[in-house]
C-alpha cells in the first residue's frame, strides 16, 4: 500500500513538474510577444486591407480596449510559439508508460506534431483567413460600411489560427486517442462513415460558415485522418 501510495506521489509530482514548465514556457513566450505586440498587430492587420483595400483604420471604443487586446493576443501569440514545449512536456509525461520502440520514434512524433500545427496555423493565416475575410466584407454597401473593432478582429484571427493549427493535429490526436485506450487500433479505419462527416462539420464549424474555407479545410483533414491511420499501424507493428 505504501508502496502505491509512493508510486502515485512521484506520478503527481512529475505532473506538477511538467504542468509548471509549461506554464513558464506559455509566460515567457507570452511576455515576448507582448514586447512585439504593435508589429504582431501590423502583421496581423495585413490580410484585412489587403481583402478590403479601402479600409484603412480598425476602431476601438473603450480607452482600455487596446490594452487588453495586446494583452489576449500576446497570450495567444504565447501559446502558439510555445506549443512545442506543451508538447514535449506532454510526452515526456506518457513516455515511462511507452514500449521501447515506441520510445525510439518519440522524437520523429514529435516533429511531425509540431510541423502539423505549425502547417494549421500558416495554412489558416494565409490560405482561409483571406478568404473568410473576402466573404464578411463582401456584404458591405454604399448603406452598410464596415467598421471593425480592434478587440473582434485580432481575436478573431487569433483563434482562428490556434484552432486551425490544433484541426491539423488529428493524427497525433488518434495516436494519443489509441495508446491511453479510449479507442482500438482499427476503429478509425473501420468507421471512417462516421468520422468522415464529424470532420466536414468540423471544417464548417471552424471556417465559421464559409463554404469555401470549410472545403480548403476538409480536404486536408482527409489526408491527415488517413495519415493518423497509418501512424497508427506503425507504432502497432512490432520493433
Amino acid at each position: 500500500m505504501n508502496l502505491e501510495a509512493d508510486h502515485v506521489g512521484r506520478h503527481l509530482e512529475e505532473l506538477r513538474r511538467r504542468v509548471v514548465v509549461s506554464l513558464l514556457a506559455i509566460v515567457g513566450a507570452s511576455v515576448t510577444a507582448y514586447i512585439f505586440s504593435e508589429p504582431i498587430t501590423r502583421f496581423f492587420l495585413s490580410p484585412l486591407f489587403a481583402a478590403q483595400p479601402a479600409l484603412k483604420t480598425l476602431i476601438y471604443t473603450n480607452l482600455t480596449e487596446a490594452f487588453t487586446t495586446y494583452i489576449k493576443v500576446a497570450l495567444l501569440v504565447g501559446i502558439i510559439c510555445s506549443y512545442p514545449v506543451l508538447l514535449f512536456q506532454a510526452w515526456m509525461f506518457v513516455a515511462p508508460g511507452l514500449l521501447a520502440h515506441e520510445k525510439k520514434l518519440i522524437n520523429r512524433v514529435l516533429f511531425w506534431a509540431t510541423a502539423l500545427f505549425g502547417g494549421g496555423v500558416l495554412f489558416a493565416f494565409f490560405v482561409v483567413l483571406p478568404r473568410m475575410l473576402i466573404f464578411f466584407l463582401g456584404f458591405s454597401t454604399a448603406e452598410l460600411e464596415p467598421l471593425p473593432r480592434l478587440s473582434g478582429y485580432l481575436t478573431f484571427v487569433a483563434r482562428t489560427c490556434l484552432a486551425f493549427g490544433l484541426a491539423f493535429e488529428i493524427p497525433f490526436l488518434m495516436v494519443m486517442a489509441t495508446r491511453t485506450g479510449l479507442v482500438s487500433g482499427q476503429e478509425f479505419q473501420l468507421k471512417r462513415k462516421y468520422y468522415y462527416p464529424a470532420i466536414l462539420l468540423l471544417s464548417f464549424l471552424l471556417a465559421a460558415g464559409d463554404f469555401m474555407a470549410a472545403g480548403l479545410l476538409a480536404i486536408p483533414l482527409f489526408g491527415l485522418y488517413e495519415a493518423g491511420i497509418l501512424i497508427i499501424k506503425i507504432f502497432s507493428s512490432p520493433a
